[in-house]
C-alpha cells in the first residue's frame, strides 16, 4: 500500500504492507506453565519467556512497521508524570521503528522537547481542559478517532494509546503489536470473575454481569481501523450514557471492557506491560511500565479547580 502526502509543496510517499503478524513465533502456550498464556479463542497473551524479541523485530522492520503513540497530559499531569513518560518511552518503546508521539495537552508551550532517535518525532496538539477529570478521561476517545481520520491512517498502520501516569523501564516492543490489543489488569489478571469490577447498573451502555478478563485501559491498541473502532464505539456509548444522565463506574475503562467482550482482541498483553509495584511480583519477571505514584487527591481536576485557574 502506498499513501502521497502532501506537505506544502512536498509530495512524501509512505509505503507499508498491512498484514498481521500477530502469529510471528509464538512459543507453544505452555511455556509459562503458572499463567494463563492463551484465551480461549486462541489469542496469545504476551508473558516473558513465549516469544523471540528478534523475530518480531525482524518481521515488523521487514514489514515497514510504523506506530503511533498518544497520550494526554492536561493539567497538574502535565508537570507530574509526561517528562518522565515521553523519556522513557523513547528509551524503551518500539525501539527500531518509525514512531510519532502524539501528545495532547491544554499547555502547549509547558511541554520539554526531548532527544529523539532517528525516525522518532513528536508531535504536540492542544485540547480543551475540561471542568471534571472524568470528562477528560471519557472525551480522548473523540479526539483519538478525529486524529486517526485526519492523520494517523495515511502515515501509521499501527496506534497504541498510553495514559501518562506511567514510566517505561523495560523493552515494550514488536510483540506488542496486534490487530486489536487488550491489557490484563495488574490488580484483577489472579482474580475469580466475580471479583471483577465490570459496571453493573443496567442504566448504562457499559453493563455487563460477565466477561473473559477484566482489562486496564491504562493501555490499548491494534492497527488504526481498530483503535478508530474502539475509539467510537465507546464514545457512542459514553454520549448516550450521557444523554440518560448516566456515567459508567470507571469511566471509559468500563466501556472498553464492554467493548472487548463484545468484540474479542486478537492479542493480550500480561500485566508485565503495566504493572503496579506496591503488588507482589509473583508471576512478573520483567516490569516493562509501571504505575507512577498516584496523587489523585492534588492531581485530578475538580470543577472548583477548573474556575479558579
Amino acid at each position: 500500500m502506498a499513501v502521497l502526502i502532501y506537505v506544502g509543496r512536498r509530495v512524501l510517499r509512505w509505503s507499508f504492507r498491512l498484514r498481521s503478524l500477530d502469529g510471528v513465533r509464538i512459543r507453544t502456550p505452555g511455556a509459562r506453565t503458572a499463567v494463563v498464556t492463551q484465551t480461549e479463542w486462541k489469542a496469545p497473551i504476551m508473558w516473558e519467556g513465549m516469544w523471540d524479541p528478534l523475530e518480531y523485530d525482524r518481521a515488523h522492520q521487514q514489514n515497514q512497521t510504523a506506530v503511533a503513540l498518544t497520550v494526554f497530559a492536561v493539567g497538574r499531569y502535565l508537570d507530574a508524570y509526561l517528562e518522565k513518560f515521553l523519556v522513557s518511552a523513547e528509551k524503551y518503546f518500539m525501539v527500531g521503528l518509525p514512531v510519532m508521539f502524539y501528545v495532547f495537552t491544554d499547555e502547549p508551550e509547558k511541554v520539554s522537547l526531548i532527544p529523539m532517535g532517528s525516525q522518532r518525532n513528536m508531535r504536540v496538539i492542544k485540547v480543551e481542559r475540561h471542568s471534571r477529570w472524568q470528562d477528560i478521561s471519557m472525551m480522548r476517545m473523540k479526539t483519538i478517532s478525529e486524529l486517526i481520520i485526519s492523520e494517523i491512517q495515511y502515515l501509521y498502520p499501527y496506534v497504541f494509546c498510553f495514559d501518562v501516569d506511567q514510566v517505561f523501564t523495560g523493552r515494550f516492543g514488536s510483540e506488542a503489536l496486534g490487530e486489536s490489543v487488550a491489557l490484563l489488569h495488574a490488580h484483577y489478571y489472579k482474580l475469580p470473575k466475580n471479583r471483577f469490577t465490570y459496571d453493573r447498573n443496567p442504566k448504562s451502555k457499559a453493563c455487563m454481569e460477565t466477561g473473559d478478563f477484566y482489562y486496564h485501559a491504562a493501555i490499548y491498541g491494534g492497527t488504526w481501523e481498530n483503535v478508530k473502532k474502539i475509539a467510537d464505539e465507546c464514545l457512542a456509548n459514553i454520549m448516550e450514557d450521557k444523554k440518560n444522565d448516566v456515567e459508567a463506574l470507571w469511566h471509559d475503562e468500563s466501556h472498553l471492557n464492554k467493548y472487548f467482550w463484545l468484540h474479542k482482541p486478537t492479542k493480550l498483553l500480561s500485566p508485565e506491560y503495566c504493572w503496579d509495584q506496591y503488588l507482589p511480583k509473583q508471576d512478573i519477571i520483567v516490569m516493562r511500565l509501571v504505575w507512577a505514584i498516584k496523587d489523585y487527591g492534588r492531581l485530578r481536576i475538580s470543577s472548583q479547580d477548573s474556575k479558579e485557574k
